[in-house]
């Protein structure tokens, strides 16, 4: 069963759409893409998801074919206005998945609504603190682009267009001013980072001090993938998702696909 809903919190509009049916025993799904796309990158692995899960699958506002707002939220208001939505969802808590800038939304979620999340996906975190500006995130896009499918591309592309520059340009230095390498020290919920082995934004040595800067934190890296590893690699990000959203463990790095 599929629905598909708006759902409009102060000035700002979502979409919500939810599939899949309870079974499993995992934490509902929350999957929140990044800046300039929509849910578009994410339904590969909603559809795997959703065989043994209930998955919502967001499109934020400003994104997509949704109104933008009267103003450009930075990442903590967003993150409280997402935590109307998310605590409008049902039964909770909620393993909540981002990729990109959605990884920033659902990090500040979780250290400001820990009740409503039970544990955090980031899926090629961003932004490297050694490359914190416009043109280097330019840059590592445009060589990203070289290493996706044609239909990530064509995702991406025409999403931004969508979207369009003012929006896009509005919510950037949001993204650059956010400091998640210090705010998932302040998580206490288990945070899982996934990445593409070939993602040029979300490097590796990115990614190991993230993992190292949480409480309990986790790294995972899917094999000759880019950034939007869940499009391109979708089962395979599956198959990391689900023992993390079924464990109950201490907090622990051990078994991480890769070490430091």
């Amino acid at each position: 069963m599929t629905t598909d809903r708006l759902v409009r919190v102060a000035d700002a509009t979502f979409r919500v759409r939810t599939r899949g049916q309870p079974g499993s025993g995992h934490p509902p799904i929350v999957l929140v893409h990044g800046i300039g796309i929509s849910h578009r990158a994410f339904s590969r692995l909603a559809e795997v998801l959703a065989a043994d899960d209930v998955v919502h699958v967001l499109d934020m506002p400003g994104f997509g074919d949704l109104p933008r707002p009267g103003h450009s939220p930075d990442v903590p208001a967003m993150a409280e206005l997402l935590a109307d939505v998310v605590a409008g969802l049902g039964d909770g808590p909620f393993a909540v998945v981002g990729n990109s800038m959605g990884t920033q939304w659902a990090i500040e979620l979780a250290c400001r609504h820990p009740g409503l999340v039970s544990r955090v996906v980031a899926i090629g975190p961003v932004v490297d603190e050694r490359r914190r500006s416009a043109a280097r995130q330019a840059l590592a896009l445009a060589h990203d682009c070289l290493r996706e499918t044609v239909s990530a591309n064509a995702i991406v592309l025409s999403d931004y267009v969508r979207c369009g520059p003012r929006w896009y340009f509005r919510q950037l230095p949001h993204m650059l001013a956010y400091r998640p390498e210090e705010r998932v020290t302040a998580l206490r919920r288990p945070l899982l980072i996934v990445r593409g082995e070939r993602d040029p934004v979300a490097r590796r040595a990115w990614c190991v001090r993230l993992r190292d800067a949480a409480q309990d934190g986790r790294l995972v890296e899917i094999a000759g993938q880019p950034h939007l590893v869940q499009h391109t690699a979708p089962r395979a990000v599956a198959a990391v998702l689900r023992p993390f959203l079924a464990a109950d463990r201490e907090p622990s790095r051990a078994g991480d696909a890769e070490g430091p």
